[in-house]
């Protein structure tokens, strides 16, 4: 089912499904996992590069080569703008910490203050995908085989995607459409018919 909110096409799904990361099982796999880069806009290209001089103390050797080579983006199958991987595998932004879980270069920059943008919004929205038409942006809740383990962690939390996404939908359309979120949330948990 889906619900329109102003210009957005919602999944019901975003309310239904229960998620939140456990880093700790799936070691922060959507990151080097998958055919294709993080979506990324034509602006949050434009931030990377600015900012790149800042990221690149985070980044590995790996990433580094990869993105000296290709930039930072490059453009997917639909024609459309990803983040660089490394050996067509995991993001070129991609390192691990201490317990060998995958982190993001670019948000480590900005948690310790090197910059003010924090990650591209695609990898930010995860599980949820977006898809701009003319007339409208569709958001679409994303089942993959290696998030199982945030769904199982999400049911026993009993946490719904959109409310696990609080401070990314925040970000990314304002806290006007997180508002109507929460309502169409109420509505569906207490129909009138």
């Amino acid at each position: 089912m889906l619900v329109e909110i102003d210009d957005k096409i919602v999944s019901t799904q975003i309310f239904e499904r229960q998620f939140v990361c456990d880093l700790s099982a799936c070691k922060g796999a959507c990151c080097i996992e998958g055919d294709n880069g993080a979506p990324v806009s034509t602006e949050e290209v434009q931030i990377i590069e600015s900012y790149l001089p800042q990221i690149l103390p985070f980044m590995r050797p790996e990433g580094i080569a990869a993105v000296e080579a290709h930039g930072v983006a490059y453009l997917d199958n639909n024609q459309e703008p990803a983040t660089t991987l490394v050996n067509g595998a995991e993001c070129a932004f991609v390192f691990f910490d201490d317990a060998g879980i995958a982190k993001c270069a670019i948000e480590k920059a900005q948690r310790e203050g090197h910059i003010d943008f924090l990650k591209p919004i695609s990898c930010h929205l995860y599980p949820i995908r977006t898809k701009q038409f003319q007339d409208y942006t569709a958001l679409n809740y994303e089942k993959w085989d290696i998030c199982e383990p945030a769904c199982a962690c999400g049911e026993k939390l009993e946490v719904p995607v959109y409310k696990f996404l609080k401070e990314p939908l925040k970000r990314a359309y304002g806290e006007d459409f997180y508002q109507e979120l929460e309502k169409v949330a109420s509505e569906l948990d207490h129909p009138l018919f």
